[in-house]
């Protein structure tokens, strides 16, 4: 499927309210509402719109302490990646992972209410995962940006 303009205006208008009407969304776009909503549908269809959800705030559900978690293992065997993967994803604090090149083999954004809440999931759950040789932490002073798809 090839994009053209009024699929990016879509894209970029449900990206940053996927509660709009679809009348609003016709009109924001500059069609009628029929072509609109079959465009919607045939972006849904083909994978560009995965679904829709409500941005949360983490910092008053989570906490404010952002951490990126640099963890390399002892060895990349499949069986180790794959225990390793299971076990952050049943973490409420992990908020993303990442499978990486270079120095680390995961990164991760965990999100945590203050120094002692990460000292203890740095202690009781992630250096308890086995095959985890080192970890680093790096502390976000400021989010500067985050989006939830590319400008359009």
């Amino acid at each position: 499927m090839k994009l053209d303009k009024f699929d990016f205006k879509i894209l970029n208008a449900l990206a940053n309210d996927g509660r709009v009407s679809w009348r609003d969304l016709a009109e924001q776009i500059g069609l009628s509402l029929t072509p609109t909503l079959r465009r919607v549908r045939l972006l849904e269809e083909e994978g560009y719109i995965q679904g829709y959800f409500a941005r949360l705030d983490e910092t008053r559900l989570s906490g404010e302490l952002v951490v990126f978690v640099s963890v390399a293992m002892d060895k990349q065997a499949v069986e180790a990646l794959t225990l390793f993967e299971e076990r952050v994803a049943q973490v409420p604090e992990v908020m993303s992972c990442f499978l990486m090149t270079g120095d680390a083999d995961y990164l991760l954004r965990v999100v945590v209410r203050d120094l002692h809440t990460y000292q203890s999931f740095l202690v009781n759950t992630l250096t308890r995962i086995p095959g985890v040789a080192h970890i680093k932490s790096s502390f976000a002073l400021k989010t500067v940006l985050m989006r939830n798809a590319p400008p359009f």
